[in-house]
């Protein structure tokens, strides 16, 4: 017996250190895998960018999210500043004689998919080719592939091309069955984030916003499309509503597609194009090697500073998203940097805490104060992201940026009902008139709701109030685009939420001019963690608890979850866009 013990104890401790071992292992992996993308890159002669399935491109370094359950994910994560450089670039290098597009289901947001497209239609000017091929083909990807001079198709594949829908999700009567109240004080007709909470069905206030939304950002991508594909807008919106597209003939049939063609013989294609015999090596090179080839990692000289804000808006001190004393701690920095001349800042957010924007757009304007600051913005620059960017010298936004939202939100659950249905009840004893003015069983007191709903309005005076100052407006001209309504990039201009229509690219171009620079660098802010930084950065239980659900359930359910389970929404004036609109 007593040897029988030895050996269960010795194997638990070989196994111990067996993991220990492999833990060890994977860890120094991760690092070297970390180092390994500073190898230089040569481009050979008769090369074509490519842009491929493993290509996601996205606003901000704090997108990456590495993490030990996405570690087998191939995707290659490429700044939309660098991507649009590098096809710059391309259309004066000799070496690149042409671009394929290959990418059936790209990770790209609207905005950045613009910028794209207009960077190829540049390089086009060059007489370059441009060539595009698909399998299964999603809206967002044949969104940039339309561009190429030829669209070829694979004989079984299809597009994925139907317009735009949203679909909101209401949870009012979940929360009346299972006895949760929600206590909800909003400003704004418009500011419908609350709405799943207090309806069933949309309001006509957010329906009219959101047809409007939709029909702007459609209008804009079909209007490319069709002209791209050479198709009148009553043809193109035929073959949309009739989805022709997912049938591979009918593609070609109706102009969507060149040829059906297998993916050996698109390469022949490009092979004959370029000249090359049979023998012959085609040169594809990806859009990040190519980054690789010619990014300058010179630090020294004078410096336009993009300052990159993508996700959500919070109190705290985290990497991801859009955490406030980070973000004090980037900006001060950015302030002292005295090789810093001029800062961009990059919004893609559609908002969140109120008083952690307060401190931010205070930290921009006294920034301001040093030296130039240009905004840019993405995808979303509503709510908390616009109000932010009110400390800018001057504004660009994207045509399809989602902008303005300019309301405020409160929203506190509590718990009474389903509490008594189960046999819960309390009493509190207090020192104060208002010491309880909100408790989870309870909810708010009618003092509560008074307190909070002045809040609310004071929060949404001091929003216009920064927005009358940066827009040099009224009060009643702003009130009347806020509301809490969102609108387009394009009606933004037109109502003077912002000075231009532009990309990042042309933000930092004109931040440059000035600050008076005629030679700078461009640095990127916050810096780009290692897959390695990634992964240990946030290994705390809750953290590695969501990634785990967030991987079984999906991104988009997880995003639902999240709204009913949000400790956030209980706790702070909320400056948050209600939703957000991707072209799949």
């Amino acid at each position: 017996m007593k040897s029988f013990f030895k050996n269960v104890l010795a194997n638990i401790v070989a196994i111990v250190i067996l993991c220990f071992v492999f833990f060890f292992f994977f860890i120094i992996m991760i690092a070297v895998g970390s180092m390994g993308g500073e190898k230089s890159v040569s481009v050979k002669k008769n090369s074509v960018l490519t842009i491929n399935l493993k290509t996601s491109i996205i606003d901000s370094p704090t997108e990456e999210q590495q993490n030990i359950f996405n570690i087998k994910d191939k995707n290659i994560n490429i700044l939309i500043y660098d991507a649009v450089e590098a096809i710059h670039k391309a259309k004066d290098d000799d070496n690149i004689k042409g671009i394929s597009i290959e990418a059936d289901n790209l990770n790209a947001g609207t905005t950045q998919i613009d910028d794209l497209r207009n960077a190829i239609e540049d390089f086009k000017k060059s007489g370059k080719f441009v060539y595009a091929y698909g399998n299964a083909v999603s809206q967002a990807s044949y969104y940039l592939g339309s561009v190429a001079d030829q669209y070829y198709l694979n004989p079984s594949g299809g597009i994925e091309l139907k317009g735009l829908a949203t679909e909101v999700t209401f949870f009012k009567d979940f929360a009346e069955k299972y006895g949760i109240g929600i206590e909800v004080i909003r400003h704004g007709k418009f500011k419908s984030a609350v709405e799943p909470f207090l309806r069933n069905d949309i309001s006509p206030e957010n329906k009219e916003q959101l047809s409007t939304l939709l029909n702007d950002i459609w209008g804009n991508t079909s209007a490319k499309m069709a002209a791209s594909r050479k198709i009148s807008a009553d043809d193109f919106k035929t073959v949309v509503d009739s989805l022709y597209g997912m049938i591979p003939d009918l593609s070609v049939k109706y102009k969507l597609a060149d040829k059906l063609i297998q993916k050996t013989e698109y390469d022949q294609i490009i092979k004959t194009k370029l000249k090359l015999g049979d023998k012959d090596k085609l040169n594809k090179i990806s859009l990040q090697k190519y980054i690789d080839s010619f990014t300058d990692k010179d630090s020294s000289g004078e410096k336009v500073a993009v300052l990159y804000a993508s996700g959500s808006i919070n109190s705290g001190d985290e990497y991801s998203e859009i955490y406030s004393e980070k973000y004090i701690k980037y900006i001060r920095d950015l302030q002292e940097d005295k090789k810093v001349k001029a800062v961009v800042l990059r919004i893609n957010s559609p908002g969140g805490s109120a008083n952690a924007s307060d401190e931010i757009l205070f930290e921009l304007q006294q920034l301001k104060k040093t030296k130039p600051l240009v905004v840019s913005f993405g995808d979303y620059a509503a709510s908390g992201g616009y109000y932010i960017a009110m400390g800018a010298d001057k504004i660009y936004s994207e045509p399809n940026t989602l902008t303005g939202s300019i309301g405020v939100f409160g929203v506190l659950p509590y718990f009474k009902d389903i509490a008594n249905k189960n046999g819960v009840r309390s009493d509190i004893v207090a020192t104060n008139a208002n010491s309880a003015y909100y408790s989870s069983l309870h909810g708010l007191t009618p003092y509560g709701v008074n307190l909070m709903t002045r809040s609310v309005e004071g929060t949404y005076k001091r929003f216009v109030h920064f927005v009358t100052q940066n827009r040099k407006k009224t009060f009643e001209q702003i009130d009347n685009v806020g509301g809490g309504r969102v609108w387009s990039g394009v009606r933004a201009k037109e109502i003077g939420l912002v000075d231009e229509l532009g990309t990042l690219n042309d933000a930092v171009k004109f931040a440059a001019q000035k600050a008076n620079l005629k030679s700078y660098n461009v640095a990127s802010y916050p810096k780009r963690m290692t897959a390695f930084e990634q992964i240990f950065s946030d290994m705390n239980e809750d953290d590695i608890s969501a990634r785990v659900i967030k991987n079984k359930i999906g991104k988009a359910n997880y995003e639902i979850l999240e709204q009913l389970t949000d400790e956030k929404l209980k706790s702070e004036v909320k400056m948050e866009m209600p939703y957000r609109i991707k072209i799949n």
